[in-house]
């Protein structure tokens, strides 16, 4: 590893950890916390958000699928993002390919405006079961498709395994997710060494605490095997992830996977686990891929142009 790397690594996961937990924690000291249940408790900006997003052609719930695209899209987002924010060049992407896209905030908390994905990992498989019957029922398919970037990526797994998604899903692609949790690149094993921190971060964003390698909600998750019958899972990972790590625990082990790592596919793409889910056309082209697969083309360097 490049030394420049060595350092930015761990200085990535510090700061990412003092953002999830300190400025939660500042907003609680004025306000009071706590988590939303639905998709429609967000904030007056997010509501803004939606509509910007409805208008660039996404969330449209008028939209029908077509015969050679017959399931609708939902993007789920990872932590620190939103419905907007997360997919304002993969939306239009698979947008412009003919799918019907949606995307939702999930994981809010009280007075922390834009930023989603801090509260308890279950309650937001509960806003994203929620979210996916009413995509359903507005464009009458049987199933959807998902695509979760980080969290967005592994979340989506709850909902399949213990809130009855598999029979609404047919796929489901994560943009390199925490499917085993994370140790942020080494910076979490360290946290026993400073009294109180561990619990400021379960108390004030337990989204956060339930991504970290061997929480409870992890436990739960993979016990009894990765994947449930039924839905094909795909996913995409870098060698370059800073945040969730070591990347390999991002794979998933099942009958009905396929784990790809992105510089096996362009051994130039340098993209680390923001890039890979905001801007990386590689990555979306495999994306499209797994949506399609009697479709498929090889994904190269090449497909940046596609």
């Amino acid at each position: 590893m490049l030394p420049w790397k060595r350092v930015l690594r761990p200085l990535t996961a510090l700061l990412l950890t003092a953002a999830v937990a300190v400025v939660p924690a500042a907003t609680a000291h004025a306000t009071g916390t706590g988590t939303g249940h639905a998709a429609g408790t967000a904030p007056a900006a997010a509501t803004a958000q939606a509509a910007a997003a409805s208008g660039s052609g996404w969330n449209d719930f008028s939209c029908k699928p077509s015969a050679a695209h017959p399931r609708p899209v939902v993007l789920v987002h990872g932590t620190l993002g939103n419905s907007v924010d997360n997919w304002l060049s993969l939306a239009p992407y698979l947008k412009d390919r003919g799918y019907c896209v949606f995307s939702l905030d999930y994981g809010q908390l009280t007075g922390v405006p834009l930023f989603y994905g801090l509260g308890p990992i279950d309650r937001s498989a509960e806003q994203l079961s929620a979210y996916v019957d009413r995509v359903l029922a507005a464009t009458g398919a049987a199933k959807a498709d998902l695509v979760g970037h980080s969290q967005g990526g592994m979340m989506p797994r709850y909902y399949l395994k213990f809130l009855g998604g598999a029979a609404k899903v047919n796929a489901l692609v994560g943009i390199a997710p925490d499917n085993h949790g994370t140790d942020l690149d080494g910076f979490a094993n360290l946290l026993p060494y400073f009294p109180g921190a561990e619990d400021l971060i379960k108390a004030t964003t337990p989204g956060l605490a339930d991504q970290l390698r061997g929480s409870a909600f992890l436990t739960k998750l993979n016990a009894g095997g990765d994947t449930v019958p039924g839905v094909h899972y795909t996913v995409i990972a870098t060698q370059h992830d800073e945040v969730v790590t070591p990347w390999r625990t991002q794979y998933l082990n099942g009958s009905d996977v396929h784990n790809v790592l992105l510089q096996d596919l362009c051994p130039l793409d340098l993209s680390e686990h923001v890039a890979i889910g905001l801007i990386d056309r590689i990555a979306f082209h495999e994306v499209a891929n797994a949506l399609d697969p009697a479709h498929a083309t090889a994904t190269t360097c090449a497909s940046v142009f596609s």
